[in-house]
């Protein structure tokens, strides 16, 4: 039995007596003591790091909301929770590796067939989006040796732009806008194209798109999206019939400005075409659009400049992205603008600054905390992160699917997690 502090939401401390459980005293010079220990009836109640489920909640729920960490110890105190900025920065980043635990343990459920799947869109009208962002990371190339006056060797790092996918899941209406209840789901990773197409398939099987009326994949050109779309639609038990693919509107039509600007038009005579192949465009007459530029890259004899935009176009023309008349027929919607705003303000409004750089898993956490907090998700995101408390600190895992076309990178497999182990014992006096 040991005295512990623990702090509630008020700002109120108690101090408590409870059982503490730790594994057996390691062996060796350099690790004496036992660490890893917890408190199981403190965890019952949600108590982590002296703090309660609530606190925790609250003190995540200001750092991903607010601009800053500091910004968000300034707004605790005014409500009567003077905290220190280390301890709101640790307080948070445990609730991201909390949900990163519960996405992860979601992850292998399906991967195991374990995972039933929903009915949120049984009949209903779902819009798929995908894209990237850029956020900086922060790598240690040096660790720091000693502390204070002690300390002999700095610590060195570096600064590195990783590309975090995000993926948006929404519901339409019959005119291909987007329901204005619906609250949609946004995830995202750090991982290769292969891990969030996984958390695709995971998503839509959970949420029923099996039975949706249709599914509509909405992206950029990147190849990446595109080559594993079929995998995504087949895990997730999506039939042909009810999937369609859409490039981007907007990225569609800037190629076609690309593919003109290498023409070296005039200014009135550029802007006289870009709009009858605007008008082309979205009356579903690609076909004529790519017939038109190769005869007008021949007639000025920049047909090699203009190379890459034509065969960017040509591609997804035969691969039926650019049926826009269809589309727009069908109410399905022909633009990417919900995950263009996702990424601005999920990614680009909190994790991406001057100055700004994160660890890895850090970033990742705080993605999905503020991902949550923006889609009014933020009670669910709590129910799995307390489902997660006891946390067996590999994140960084990576599968090999033995039906993906892409295999992912191999490493160890992982074990059970702790808290699935500490559920299956009696902790007594």
């Amino acid at each position: 039995m040991r005295c512990r502090c623990v702090r509630l939401l008020g700002g109120l401390m108690l101090w408590v007596w409870s059982l503490y459980c730790a594994p057996s005293p390691r062996q060796g010079k350099s690790r004496q003591g036992h660490g890893g220990g917890l408190c199981p009836e403190l965890a019952v109640f949600g108590f982590r790091a002296g703090h309660s489920a609530a606190l925790s909640a609250s003190m995540a729920r200001q750092a991903v909301l607010m601009p800053s960490f500091e910004m968000a110890r300034q707004e605790l105190a005014r409500r009567g929770v003077p905290l220190g900025i280390k301890v709101v920065h640790r307080a948070t980043h445990a609730l991201g590796r909390q949900l990163l635990v519960a996405r992860r343990r979601d992850l292998q459920r399906f991967r195991d067939g374990l995972m039933p799947a929903g009915a949120e869109m049984d009949g209903k009208r779902v819009c798929v989006q995908i894209d990237g962002g850029r956020i900086r990371l922060r790598k240690v190339v040096r660790k720091q040796k000693g502390k204070g006056k002690a300390k002999t060797q700095k610590r060195r790092y570096k600064g590195e732009w990783r590309e975090p996918k995000l993926l948006t899941i929404f519901e339409i209406d019959a005119k291909g806008d987007k329901i204005a209840k619906c609250r949609a789901r946004i995830d995202g990773t750090f991982g290769g194209p292969d891990e969030v197409m996984e958390l695709l398939a995971m998503h839509l099987h959970r949420l029923g798109a099996a039975k949706a009326k249709v599914v509509v994949f909405v992206a950029d050109g990147a190849p990446w999206i595109w080559e594993r779309l079929g995998w995504v639609a087949s895990r997730a038990g999506l039939g042909k019939r009810k999937v369609a693919h859409v490039l981007d509107w907007c990225h569609a039509l800037h190629h076609v400005g690309l593919a003109l600007a290498a023409a070296g038009l005039e200014a009135a005579e550029h802007r006289r075409v870009f709009k009858k192949f605007r008008k082309w465009l979205k009356k579903g007459e690609a076909a004529g659009v790519l017939n038109e530029l190769e005869r007008l890259g021949k007639e000025k004899g920049v047909l090699e400049e203009m190379r890459v935009p034509v065969a960017y176009l040509d591609k997804h023309l035969a691969a039926g992205r650019l049926e826009y008349d269809a589309m727009r027929r069908r109410g399905l919607p022909i633009g990417s603008g919900a995950i263009e705003s996702a990424i601005r303000r999920v990614v680009n409004q909190r994790l991406k600054g001057n100055g700004q750089m994160w660890l890895e898993g850090n970033a990742e956490g705080m993605l999905l905390l503020r991902a949550a907090a923006l889609t009014t998700r933020w009670d669910e995101a709590m129910a799995e992160a307390s489902r997660s408390r006891c946390e067996d600190g590999k994140q960084d895992w990576h599968w090999r699917s033995p039906d993906m076309p892409f295999q992912l990178k191999a490493k160890t497999p992982i074990k059970p997690p702790v808290a699935q182990i500490l559920s299956n014992q009696e902790f007594a006096p």
